[in-house]
């Protein structure tokens, strides 16, 4: 997570400059701060007052403000930040650093950074490819720079590319990879994560659901494939997206269809979280057609569905780690607890209705872990927050059985 992070961004003049409204977005609701180093060139693709009004800091461009006269510190810009983000960087700004020409803002800023620094190139594929560019680049990489590379989003040591601009999320997922804490300790490890609710059906128009948004299972999926790991995700029908390379999406509909992906999933995987709101129960029969309204009542015969906790719990080995997830709406600790020990789960992750806003459809969440011989409560945060949380238990687990 970026939360709390400092940004300096700095923009230049490229026609992928307006991509930089995104990525300050992007940036902003992972809780970073962004102050934005524009060039005089940068200012003729966007202006300075979309950037500030989405960074809420005045843009900074020239070394004396223009309202009163105000020296703009790039030294302090340097000591104020924890990373630097060049998004576009053109071929010019790119010899610019590479050589140490230092006429402009964001140069001056660059030179006097004390934090990493990353950089988007941004040109066509000939001034790309041509060797001045790629020595520059070479040299910028040699200097302790990275370069994240065009259609790539992961960080880079070689030069491959085609000049394009890497999209937003790929650029701060690179970044946010690069500053986290945990970085890569998930690194080799295959993670299984079922996400959202399941829809069994009644006729070819109605089905028996529930409210699950899918959240918290895909902010899972985001932190585990941030801090390293090959996600697979069984998702139910949501309307969420991932934005990481490392996470292999099955999209299913029914509980039939979630069971029979997550048992053919789990023997290559070191962990299961099992996050999906499953139906517990599906219609006996399903009509071929739209049942009409006739009469006062539909009579609906249910029958149980697979368990599919159960089932990984009887497969499961020892270097394996099962995490089951429990909603509760009374005598919440217990009903866990019971579900842990019948399930063969490492632990529970237990949440309650009673928590009003931090379940079904909402971006919070209250939870507890409850493990064989522990339990930890944690006060109401972000479904990414929570996220790892989780994962901090789950990297703990996957230690003892390594």
């Amino acid at each position: 997570m970026l939360k709390g992070k400092k940004i300096v961004l700095g923009i230049t003049g490229s026609i992928a400059a307006y991509k930089a409204c995104f990525i300050i977005r992007l940036l902003i609701k992972q809780g970073a701060e962004v102050q934005v180093v524009i060039t005089p060139a940068g200012k003729e693709f966007i202006t300075p007052l979309t950037l500030s009004t989405l960074t809420r800091k005045p843009v900074v461009s020239e070394f004396f403000s223009g309202r009163d006269g105000t020296w703009n510190s790039h030294v302090d810009l340097g000591l104020w930040a924890d990373a630097m983000l060049i998004a576009p960087c053109t071929a010019s700004t790119l010899g610019k650093m590479a050589n140490g020409i230092a006429d402009n803002m964001l140069i001056t800023t660059y030179l006097s950074m004390k934090a990493p620094v990353f950089i988007a190139p941004a040109m066509d594929l000939d001034m790309y490819a041509h060797p001045s560019t790629q020595a520059n680049m070479e040299k910028l990489i040699s200097y302790g720079n990275h370069i994240i590379e065009p259609q790539s989003g992961f960080l880079a040591s070689g030069l491959e590319g085609k000049g394009r601009m890497e999209e937003p999320e790929r650029i701060v997922e690179a970044l946010d990879a690069a500053l986290s804490p945990n970085r890569q300790r998930l690194n080799g490890k295959r993670i299984l994560i079922t996400a959202g609710p399941t829809y069994e059906k009644i006729d070819p128009v109605r089905f028996i659901g529930n409210y699950s948004s899918g959240k918290m299972g895909f902010a899972l999926a985001e932190e585990c494939a941030r801090q390293g790991a090959d996600v697979t995700l069984i998702a139910g029908p949501v309307a969420l997206k991932t934005s990481y390379a490392n996470i292999h999406r099955i999209d299913v509909e029914s509980c039939e269809e979630m069971y029979e992906a997550a048992i053919s999933e789990f023997p290559k995987s070191d962990a299961a979280m099992l996050c999906a709101a499953v139906a517990d129960f599906r219609p006996a029969t399903i009509a071929e057609q739209k049942i009409k309204r006739e009469g006062d009542e539909l009579l609906v015969r249910l029958q149980p569905t697979h368990d599919i906790a159960s089932r990984l719990g009887q497969m499961k080995t020892d270097r394996q780690v099962l995490v089951g997830f429990a909603l509760e709406t009374n005598d919440e600790e217990a009903n866990a607890r019971l579900k842990l020990g019948k399930k063969n789960l490492d632990f529970i992750v237990l949440n309650s209705l009673k928590n009003k806003g931090t379940c079904f459809q909402s971006d919070d969440n209250q939870i507890c872990i409850i493990g064989k011989d522990n339990m930890q409560g944690y006060p109401r945060k972000s479904k990414q927050e929570v996220a790892a949380d989780i994962i901090d238990e789950l990297f703990k687990q996957l230690e003892r059985k390594a």
